[in-house]
């Protein structure tokens, strides 16, 4: 037996039990590409709307640090690259990290490796399967972006660049989380180390493409950027991308040969001789458990909100003569079009903040499954106290991720030449959307008391949600389907007046929900 041996086997169980995962992953980031491609048809559908918007952003540090480089924005193909390609490739690359820390130690930590390695299965075939699995998954990543890419009548030369760039990105960062695996022995420090990796990546490539352009190359999302799709595309970008993960899962490889099973190279730090108080009562615990998850969407949502506030001052220049986008923007009652794209942005922040509170909340099927929760409600702990914990954090999570994003919209539109005495008339815009988040909370609630094995559907809702909100004008999405959205139903402050009572329908629908879901969790059986 070498070490490699039953890695067919391991792979052919991973994929039968991950499967629904897998199909999700890889077709939400297709999905994402081809309504951006569809996005950029609709809002620029002449030449001279897309001259007018490469001028626009020819100039805009701002909208460079977040999309990337100013490649081929006269095109359609260099539009949706610059739209959807940093954006893209940062979750191609969540996809990888999160995907290796579960399939290496997530399977550690839960003791199901230890009953796999008593099979004849070799002492590398688990981690080598995951790895096949992660890199079948970017190769199918990258041929969808590329088939939606071509579906949109786009070149071909541009949308094979595209897709392979999503490949080899999410590569890389398989490398990378495979190393991360092997230093700890917790799944959460494997997702943080190599989540900082990524942060770190782009902060470079942003930081780089502002300036001349050198620090881009010293990070990976630089070189998938570097190759220029649909602008005159260079493909030997490519290779140090492919040195890059060549060089990690060996060095992978080689780290996991000097550990035990179960063990990491970096022991971890012992804790504190005694508790905080905290942890002694249901909601400290749930706080610790989420702390890390809060804090990491709060600097994400503040530092995408400075950078939609820092522009804010230039929209009207830049839609002036695009009657397309200004029609996107649509004004209402009078506002002007710089309300109106705050309001737009105050929409997007909270589509992209309720990502935590469905996370959150899902976090009592996480600890059910695990069966941790089992110990603690063989104790004194009712249900209902257990479960109110851990909403707790996604109710207040909810409300603390739109006022950091608030904040960050108010900072950049005042350093961006704005009044910056707006900033707590912002926080408070934003935060007029916590009700369609406590909802969709609500449903998630539902979901886990009522039918805990269709807790996805929590996610598809929130991506109907992002579908209509983002695209709905542009995709003629029917206003049947617009309505189902919580967020088409929030004052679309400060370009509209605050309407109390559609707030307070959708907080009674949320509190509706959540009742029907902790009624059901008290009646089903636990795991």
């Amino acid at each position: 037996m070498t070490g490699l041996t039953g890695t067919a086997t391991v792979t052919r169980l991973i994929v039968r039990r991950d499967r629904v995962r897998i199909v999700v992953w890889v077709a939400a980031i297709a999905i994402l590409v081809a309504l951006t491609a569809a996005g950029v048809k609709g809002v620029l559908p002449t030449q001279a709307a897309l001259d007018q918007a490469a001028v626009a952003s020819n100039g805009n540090a701002a909208a460079i640090a977040l999309n990337g480089p100013a490649q081929g924005l006269n095109t359609v193909g260099g539009e949706v690259a610059f739209q959807a390609g940093a954006m893209g490739l940062v979750v191609v690359a969540l996809m990888s990290v999160l995907m290796i820390g579960s399939l290496t130690r997530g399977e550690e930590e839960s003791g199901r490796l230890e009953l796999l390695r008593s099979l004849p299965v070799g002492s590398h075939a688990p981690t080598a399967a995951a790895t096949l699995t992660v890199a079948a998954m970017n190769v199918a990543v990258g041929a969808a972006v590329t088939q939606a890419l071509l579906g949109q009548q786009l070149p071909l030369a541009g949308s094979v660049t595209f897709g392979v760039s999503f490949t080899l990105t999410g590569l890389v960062f398989t490398g990378v989380a495979l190393v991360a695996a092997q230093i700890t022995e917790n799944t959460r420090v494997v997702n943080g180390i190599a989540g900082a990796v990524l942060g770190a990546s782009f902060v470079l490539r942003a930081v780089g493409d502002i300036g001349d352009g050198t620090l881009s190359w010293f990070s990976p999302i630089g070189w998938a950027q570097k190759t220029r799709p649909f602008a005159g595309e260079r493909w030997w970008p490519f290779l140090p991308m492919l040195a890059a993960t060549g060089c990690l899962v060996l060095a992978a490889g080689a780290l996991g040969a000097r550990r035990d099973v179960g063990a990491g190279l970096v022991p971890p730090r012992p804790g504190p001789p005694r508790a905080s108080r905290g942890l002694g009562h249901p909601l400290g615990l749930a706080l610790r458990l989420q702390r890390g998850s809060l804090i990491g969407w709060s600097i994400g949502l503040f530092l995408t909100g400075l950078a939609y506030g820092s522009i804010a001052n230039s929209v009207d220049s830049f839609v002036r003569d695009n009657k397309a986008l200004a029609d996107v923007l649509a004004p209402s009652g009078g506002a002007s079009l710089t309300d109106s794209y705050l309001a737009s942005s105050f929409a997007i922040l909270a589509l992209v903040g309720t990502g935590f509170a469905v996370q959150s909340t899902l976090r009592l099927r996480t600890e059910e499954t695990s069966v941790r929760a089992e110990p603690l409600l063989a104790t004194p702990l009712s249900r209902w106290r257990w479960a109110m914990s851990h909403l707790a954090v996604a109710f207040g999570g909810a409300v603390v991720v739109l006022v950091v994003a608030g904040l960050g919209v108010g900072v950049g539109y005042g350093f961006g030449g704005g009044d910056l005495g707006r900033l707590p008339a912002l926080v408070g815009d934003a935060v007029a959307y916590a009700p369609a988040l406590w909802l969709v909370v609500g449903l998630t609630v539902a979901l886990v008391g009522l039918a805990p094995r269709a807790v996805v559907l929590a996610w598809a809702f929130l991506a109907v949600c992002l579908v209509v909100g983002l695209l709905g004008r542009v995709l003629k999405v029917p206003g049947w389907l617009m309505a189902l959205s919580p967020f088409q139903h929030v004052p679309q402050l400060p370009a509209a007046d605050l309407s109390i009572m559609s707030l307070a329908v959708l907080t009674a629908i949320a509190a509706a929900l959540t009742w029907a879901g902790l009624a059901g969790l008290r009646r089903r059986d636990i795991g």
